[in-house]
């Protein structure tokens, strides 16, 4: 029987039939054990809802009437989660054999990190990357580096801004510490807003080369969808105003403003304009609460505007080609 860590698997649902019975398999299949899976139904609609019965009892099940969205899922996952460590994995994220015996490894390697990212290559496409870490460009805008770029582009392990949260490792004391994913944000971006709230706080990241996963990508929502253009466009405003400190914040905003407004008039190609304003209009109608948010993030802070600035990246042509930015992390020990 394979080696249990002390590792817990959080899987939130929704729409998955199609995948789940293949991201469950590959879990099956690991070099070791996790202490648990535990899976959440989360209010998928009439006839696409997973039964308890149809999963493995392997799999601790729960339900949800209604759709919590990614982040308050994960959250409630959270809560009921013993292990050391919590494994996020998307439903349409297949664990390669050795997943979690990289990610378990990885802890041993790097003692004082507390947040990795996983390898995703496209499981529509093997030849293709889906992401090697979300990058933080200076615009204000995140985007998932290496995707649909060719494997060769792999970089080597090191220091990423964030994890993607299709395959994402956290030590469970730190996502607490953090109070989870913020609720508010439902769906989209809020991978990235729990990281820069871990990088504000003095956390690093680091993007392992070898812990890999296929994920399909939009598995429930679509890439185009309106669904994830309306939450894509308003929680990226919002991880803008809660999350960049100090002079940044109005060194940037301009070039922000900027930005988004170019891809507004983008929307139009894809008759979602509307939708587009819509998003930036609720974003802006909550502006009380995020600046109550923003204060409470910012008086956290453990490192400086400059570190921040730091962290990010400033190159134009990074952002248009997607290429990731995986640095160098010195105290890293390189697997064979």
């Amino acid at each position: 029987m394979p080696e249990q860590v002390d590792i817990s698997v959080l899987i939130v649902a929704y729409a998955s039939r199609d995948t789940l019975p293949r991201c469950l398999e590959a879990l099956s299949a690991q070099t070791v054990r996790p202490r648990e899976v535990i899976l959440l139904e989360n209010g998928s609609p009439d006839g696409q809802r997973i039964q308890a019965g149809e999963v493995p009892d392997w799999v601790e099940f729960i339900e949800s009437p209604e759709n919590l969205g990614y982040a308050a899922g994960n959250n409630r996952l959270a809560e009921r989660a013993k292990g050391e460590w919590l494994a996020l994995l998307n439903p349409d994220a297949f664990a390669h054999p050795d997943w979690l015996e990289q990610l378990w490894a990885a802890t041993q390697r790097y003692p004082e990190i507390s947040l990795f990212g996983s390898t995703q290559y496209c499981a529509e496409k093997p030849e293709l990357l889906d992401g090697a870490g979300d990058v933080y460009h200076a615009a204000g805008l995140a985007y998932r580096g290496a995707y649909l770029r060719p494997v060769s582009m792999l970089p080597i392990e090191g220091e990423v801004f964030a994890p993607c949260g299709a395959a994402a490792f956290v030590k469970a004391d730190l996502f607490r510490a953090l109070n989870g994913f913020d609720e508010s944000f439902f769906c989209y971006n809020e991978d990235v807003d729990l990281a820069f709230r871990a990088r504000l706080a003095g956390q690093r990241v680091i993007q392992l080369r070898y812990a890999a996963v296929d994920h399909a990508g939009y598995g429930s929502s679509g890439r185009r969808s309106d669904f994830a253009t309306y939450y894509g466009v308003r929680n990226r405003l919002w991880v803008f105003l809660k999350d960049v400190p100090g002079w940044l914040f109005w060194l940037l905003l301009p070039v922000h403003a900027f930005a988004t407004l170019c891809l507004w008039f983008a929307a139009m190609k894809s008759k979602q304009f509307g939708l587009f304003s819509r998003a930036i209009w609720d974003g802006l109608k909550d502006w009380p609460r995020i600046m109550r948010a923003r204060r409470a993030v910012q008086a956290e802070r453990k490192v400086s505007v400059l570190q921040v600035a730091r962290m990010m990246s400033w190159r134009s042509r990074q952002l248009l080609t997607r290429e990731p930015d995986i640095r160098s992390y010195k105290e890293s020990v390189t697997p064979d």
